[in-house]
């Protein structure tokens, strides 16, 4: 299993500079016929500076990138914790708890 990272939408000024990432987690695991699947979203925010060193105009942004700044701005732990929740989900679901359904 690996957890793919996804950038929906970004948010910017209207000078080029990305304020907001919208992000999704998500992973998956087929056992028989049965997929089981969990995710996570969410948002970071920038506070872009076109005079920075490195800095990358709207239009020349990759989603990989995107990513990169998200996962940057989360730090290692947060990320760590989000791929853990979904691989918690999935677990869940492989072995739930509370089941539904009646006995006739």
């Amino acid at each position: 299993m690996a957890v793919t990272w996804k950038v929906s939408n970004l948010e910017r000024n209207t000078d080029d500079g990305v304020v907001v990432a919208h992000w999704r987690a998500s992973d998956s695991e087929v056992v028989g016929d049965d997929t089981h699947s969990g995710s996570s979203y969410g948002t970071c925010g920038f506070t872009p500076d076109s005079s920075a060193s490195g800095y990358t105009a709207y239009a020349d942004i990759t989603e990989a990138q995107a990513i990169g700044w998200c996962k940057d701005t989360m730090g290692e732990e947060a990320v760590t914790g989000v791929e853990d929740s979904i691989a918690a989900q999935i677990a869940d679901s492989k072995a739930p708890a509370i089941t539904t359904g009646t006995p006739w």
